[in-house]
């Protein structure tokens, strides 16, 4: 009785959580799944077009613009993200004096509201008087006109996204202080150095909570490019900074196509999805190894 008590507790603890779910993620997937095989402007009554919107979406160029800009910009970003956010949880895992200080700073960025972060960044990336072009010129450095130029504006969007680190950084920290110091006590009498510890210990015990900050950073690098794109280029300059999520608000709400706008979801979601069996496929599975 005590322990099916307690399973009713723990589903009445995940009830809150279950019913937003449902209510903001899984219903509004399903009528997007509906809408994509629609023709519907927001008007009148949606109507059955079958894949009309995919065969658009097939020959627009905005639309292979924006693939190929958020392909570039998860390239860009997860890998970086995944060693700056090791290297930060290996740099910061053991106690020490102020500790709690230097954890709290890689935390920080990522409480951040995300219109305030990206104004914030509007603001250091100004070619004319941003600190970032500041401190290159009195370093007698290039001094790119960042969203300015096309060259430069996409990856001046990637590299705002590499200081929001927080979630990742404090999985890892869970993870290194799973590890028992025993591990570290054998590799000691042993012999080993920092870099045989880390390779035959710490990465592959590392490998489930690796795994899990990747998924994520593929799930959030697609949808966090909207609110930067959208308020420090607007999609500019030459659809440089043009992305899915972007897109598809033009679409759905600028244009009021909220068919076309629905299949461009779609897509996002089973891109994503594709993006992360590749990811399982290259990692040989999901990070965990009973032989570990």
């Amino acid at each position: 009785m005590s322990h099916r008590r307690y399973r009713y507790s723990l589903y009445l603890m995940l009830a809150p959580f279950l019913l937003g779910v449902a209510l903001l993620v899984v219903i509004p997937a399903g009528l997007s799944l509906g809408l994509a095989f629609t023709s519907y402007d927001g008007l009148t009554a949606p109507t059955w077009n079958e894949l009309a919107n995919f065969r658009f979406l097939a020959q627009d160029t905005l639309f292979r613009t924006a693939v190929i800009n958020s392909l570039l910009f998860v390239v860009l970003t997860v890998p970086l993200r995944t060693l700056i956010t090791l290297g930060l949880a290996l740099l910061l895992a053991r106690p020490r004096r102020g500790i709690g200080f230097y954890r709290a700073a890689v935390y920080l960025p990522t409480v951040v509201p995300s219109v305030a972060y990206a104004l914030i960044w509007l603001w250091i990336l100004n070619p004319s008087y941003g600190p970032l072009n500041l401190l290159l010129d009195s370093a007698a450095l290039p001094t790119p006109a960042w969203l300015v130029d096309p060259r430069t504006a996409l990856p001046a969007i990637a590299l705002t996204a590499l200081f929001q680190l927080g979630e990742g950084f404090v999985v890892l920290i869970a993870g290194l202080q799973e590890i028992p110091d025993s591990y570290y006590e054998m590799a000691a009498l042993d012999g080993a150095g920092r870099w045989v510890v880390l390779q035959q210990i710490i990465l592959p015990l590392l490998a489930p909570w690796l795994m899990l900050i990747i998924i994520r950073d593929l799930i959030v690098s697609v949808q966090s490019s909207f609110t930067p794109a959208l308020l420090m280029t607007g999609g500019g300059p030459y659809y440089a900074t043009l992305f899915l999520p972007l897109l598809i608000y033009q679409t759905a709400f600028d244009r009021f196509r909220f068919g076309e706008g629905a299949a461009m979801t779609l897509f996002v979601f089973v891109g994503v999805g594709l993006m992360i069996l590749l990811t399982n496929r290259l990692f040989g599975g999901w990070g965990y190894d009973e032989s570990v």
